[in-house]
């Protein structure tokens, strides 16, 4: 169930989704363009391997994002990895379903930096970290893809 966050309601078209896509979880963040930050939002767990549409869906109505971003995942010579056509497929979902504009950008580490930060750094114990790395790997998709594209506003 998605609780109303009374900030979704006040925010404008500057508002973004990012995911950090997975088999069994996506990490979603949000961020905006006038601030240029992005915070962890939540892990949504997947259905049989399949994204939970309904609680997106819950989600994009609840934030009204102008676009998406997806973390895409490459091997390190640009090669797809075996994700890698299933993040594809996740972002024309996105694009199909919502008709609005998903943008991609290399995730390369994200969820390993995330897990980092949470363990190493935070301390965060091993089954909390499963729950909310995704979340955070979300926020640092979206905030390098804010980062990338601070100027182009």
């Amino acid at each position: 169930m998605v609780k109303k966050d009374p900030l979704a309601e006040k925010l404008n078209s500057d508002t973004y989704l990012g995911f950090d896509f997975g088999n069994k979880k996506i990490g979603l963040a949000v961020g905006q363009t006038t601030t240029s930050m992005a915070s962890p939002l939540q892990t949504i767990r997947s259905i049989s391997q399949k994204p939970n549409w309904e609680l997106i869906s819950q989600l994009i109505k609840q934030w009204q994002p102008s676009g998406l971003v997806v973390g895409i995942s490459k091997q390190a010579d640009g090669t797809d990895n075996p994700i890698t056509p299933k993040m594809l497929k996740f972002c024309r979902q996105l694009e199909g379903r919502y008709n609005l504009p998903v943008f991609q950008i290399d995730e390369a580490f994200s969820t390993f930096e995330a897990k980092q930060m949470l363990f190493d750094d935070l301390k965060v114990s091993a089954g909390k970290l499963w729950d909310v790395q995704d979340q955070l790997a979300a926020q640092l998709i979206l905030q390098s893809w804010l980062n990338q594209n601070k100027y182009d506003r």
